[in-house]
């Protein structure tokens, strides 16, 4: 008996010991950032802003991964399968609660697969026009659309993303007859309806502001409950008639589960440091975001509740990806 309980003592203390051990040395090599969409979305922006600051804290290079694919699934799969030592990060939007309802066979499980860290930031979705198209409100683009909605197609950063299935919710709730064009993340959208390859655009706000400022773009409507403090002149879906139309793109950060607790635990503390720092605070607001900054306990929850909130309007929606 006293032999068994002094081998659990040492092996106890062993793991113990070991735990400090990996939070003492880490970072003690690169790390990579996992961003499952192209350059340029939400996901990709709050990645490489809080990499840069981790490289400058812990001197290691922290490497942003573009891997995209599959509304997310290809990157996020990725992640999952990850070695849970710290050196993989992943960076997901709203997709990451949307993926396992949308598609018949998701790369990874929403609560078990990972370790939330925060949702540090969240971006409006945002319906625009192209500046040729002779539309100024959204009043005006759905009269357009009842009329002759199949002369026109509707770019979305990818399939399951907010903004697709805020395009989606404009679908069913209008009854509009119009076609949705997925693009593989926020940038390849963006870069479409600037170059008037779509006429129409539900995107997130960030990566668009400079060309709704330019007016090679008109921002129609937010999705959020409130104005946009980057566009305080443009109004929600709410104040444009359509209620019922809330939404909004998270860009938060995620660890593959098994990671040592130690080790999240010193991530943790790290990226809440980064995210209350007066010039990331700033820059995150000046390129269209609202700062979040939650806990690991809050971005959970927040999970949860949005992955029964967007389940149900997936279902709603018939939609299905194999």
């Amino acid at each position: 008996m006293a032999r068994n309980f002094r081998f659990l003592f040492v092996l106890c203390s062993a793991i113990v010991s070991s735990a400090f051990a990996a939070e003492a040395t880490y970072p003690s090599r690169p790390i990579r950032i996992i961003v499952p969409f192209a350059p340029g979305g939400s996901t990709d922006i709050v990645a490489r802003l809080v990499g840069q600051k981790l490289t400058e804290a812990w001197g290691q290079q922290v490497i942003v991964d573009n891997r995209a694919g599959a509304g997310g699934n290809l990157g996020m799969g990725l992640g999952a399968r990850a070695t849970p030592d710290g050196y993989t990060i992943m960076s997901v939007s709203s997709s990451y609660m949307v993926n396992p309802t949308l598609y018949s066979k998701a790369t990874y499980d929403p609560f078990k697969s990972f370790i939330p860290i925060t949702n540090a930031a969240a971006a409006p979705n945002v319906f625009t026009a192209h500046q040729t198209l002779p539309v100024k409100s959204m009043q005006e683009l759905i009269v357009l659309l009842k009329k002759d909605g199949k002369k026109f197609n509707i770019g979305t950063p990818g399939v399951g993303t907010t903004p697709d299935l805020s395009a989606e919710l404009l679908k069913m709730t209008m009854k509009l007859d119009i076609v949705r064009v997925p693009y593989g993340g926020a940038g390849p959208a963006v870069a479409a309806i600037a170059g008037n390859q779509v006429p129409i655009a539900c995107t997130i706000l960030p990566p668009i502001l400079p060309h709704v400022q330019s007016g090679r773009v008109r921002a129609l409507a937010v999705t959020t409950a409130k104005r946009s403090a980057a566009l305080p002149d443009v109004p929600t879906m709410a104040e444009a008639g359509i209620p019922g139309q809330e939404a909004d793109t998270m860009a938060g950060l995620l660890l593959p589960a098994g990671t040592p607790r130690p080790v999240v635990d010193k991530i943790t503390r790290e990226v809440q440091r980064i995210l209350a720092l007066p010039d990331v605070r700033e820059r995150i607001v000046g390129l269209g975001f609202e700062m979040v900054a939650s806990t690991p306990q809050e971005f959970a929850a927040q999970i949860k509740t949005e992955v029964a909130k967007w389940g149900k309007v997936i279902r709603s929606a018939g939609m299905k990806v194999d």
